[in-house]
């Protein structure tokens, strides 16, 4: 049927996709769903109130030029907001062109709006300018939060990212991550009221408020904030009259389109001593991880400093430190500057002897031994088989494949002979281990997935 809302609607994103980025469409109109067209009037569901507000503002023109175009002249949009998903129930609304504009009355011409907003003051951001996206090396451990924080940045308040809960461990990158969207903001929107506070911060000036009953004045400055970044918002935990505050701040912000970036050690998920009501919001938008840094990220954090700082270090140093120094990015950036003071004060070439000297002060640096039989057993553990499985002279994929790794492996991380490894692995002999050898190197140079097992394998042997 040609006037099913749905092909109509699908025809319309086509034009529209071609006149806007693709993320804009993503996140503007990818959501939208289309209803129903009866009597010249197309009806489109949207998720919220701010849609409606947003696309009105942006789009209004090029979505009904294209309604036009695919359905008709003289069509007229309506939207269905969509206010509880559960059971299906929304509001309709009409496009604010729709709405015939009332004549004004003279006698309220000099009538100001409670809801007019006077030009407000610039504010310090109290942003770590250092702590940016340009020295914020991206891996597989932050690569998801550093992708919405570069998106907030670029359009604060109007993506899907609201809020953006970002949480792990300490040292991980979580407070740079936080400064580098601020940071970043400031330099694209300079007219954005952004702010940077950590959660004890708010506390204390949640305190002094309530001690000299200003509490209004501080909700209502919290209330003017465009961009508003919390770091560590587990330590609201507790702290029953911030919280209530907060959440009246985050209702504000959110309902009226400003972005919200928080920051914590912890999951929403597994935190304690904050209300119920606090963390459904935390969930709103988008809860990401960053983990610890993997070896090659953690390398690339080093390379990145040495590059920085104009500095001439070893490749085989900046490899230990980065296989020993495992927890977080303050210690590899300590060490490096340790590193480097040493060498200074004491007159010593940077080397191997020295960064084991420095590391083993900051780790416990253990030296792994790695022999054939411990090879074999870690492969077998990764493959769940059992040790005689590999040494049968079975030929099932899984078990010559977990073989052939075994073998390949023993003679990368050993100084075994061939016949040694073959022996000890299925008493095979040195041509086997050869041949295993070239068929693995094959193997990670086309399969990526294989690669990435034996790089697993790789890395717990040398922890």
């Amino acid at each position: 049927m040609l006037n099913h809302p749905e092909q109509l609607w699908n025809r319309c994103l086509g034009v529209i996709k071609d006149n806007i980025s693709e993320a804009s469409y993503n996140t503007w109109f990818a959501p939208i769903v289309a209803l129903k067209y009866e009597n010249n009037i197309f009806v489109l569901q949207v998720p919220s109130q701010f849609f409606v507000e947003y696309i009105e503002e942006k789009y209004i023109d090029l979505l009904r030029m294209t309604l036009y175009r695919v359905v008709g002249n003289g069509t007229r949009l309506e939207y269905r907001v969509l206010i509880d998903k559960t059971s299906g129930t929304g509001t309709q609304i009409p496009s604010a062109n729709e709405i015939p504009k009332p004549k004004q009355d003279v006698s309220f011409s000099n009538y100001v709006s409670p809801y007019h907003k006077a030009q407000l003051p610039d504010i310090d951001p109290q942003l770590n300018p250092s702590y940016n996206f340009n020295n914020l090396i991206e891996g597989n451990s932050n690569k998801l939060a550093r992708t919405a924080g570069v998106s907030i940045a670029n359009e604060p308040g109007k993506t899907i990212f609201n809020p953006l809960f970002v949480y792990g461990q300490s040292g991980v990158g979580k407070t740079h991550l936080a400064n580098a969207i601020g940071v970043m903001t400031k330099q694209l929107h300079p007219e954005k009221r952004t702010l940077y506070v950590s959660a004890n911060t708010f506390q204390i000036q949640y305190t002094d408020a309530v001690r000299s009953n200003t509490v209004n004045d501080f909700l209502n400055f919290y209330q003017t904030i465009d961009v508003l970044i919390v770091d560590d918002i587990q330590e609201f935990a507790g702290k029953t009259g911030t919280q209530n505050t907060f959440f009246h701040i985050f209702n504000h912000l959110h309902q009226t389109g400003k972005q919200l970036v928080l920051t914590s050690d912890r999951s929403p998920i597994v935190m304690v001593g904050l209300e119920q009501r606090l963390l459904t919001r935390f969930k709103w938008g988008l809860s990401a991880e960053i983990e610890k840094p993997d070896f090659q990220l953690r390398k690339s954090i080093l390379e990145n400093k040495i590059y920085r700082d104009g500095l001439e270090i070893p490749v085989e140093v900046v490899d230990f430190i980065a296989e020993h120094v495992i927890d977080n990015v303050r210690d590899l950036e300590g060490t490096l500057v340790s590193l480097l003071a040493h060498s200074t004060l004491v007159d010593m070439p940077v080397n191997i002897e020295l960064a084991e000297k420095i590391v083993s002060r900051i780790v416990n640096v253990t030296h792994k031994i790695n022999t054939v039989e411990k090879i074999r057993d870690a492969v077998c553990e990764y493959f769940s088989l059992s040790v005689d499985a590999i040494s049968t002279k079975s030929r099932k994929r899984e078990v010559v494949q977990a073989r052939q790794i075994a073998m390949y492996l023993s003679k990368q991380l050993t100084k075994n002979s061939l016949s040694s490894i073959g022996f000890a692995i299925g008493q095979r002999d040195h041509a086997t281990v050869l041949h295993a050898c070239k068929i693995v190197n094959d193997l990670m140079d086309i399969d990526k997935n294989f690669r990435s097992s034996v790089h697993e394998i790789q890395e717990k042997l040398k922890h």
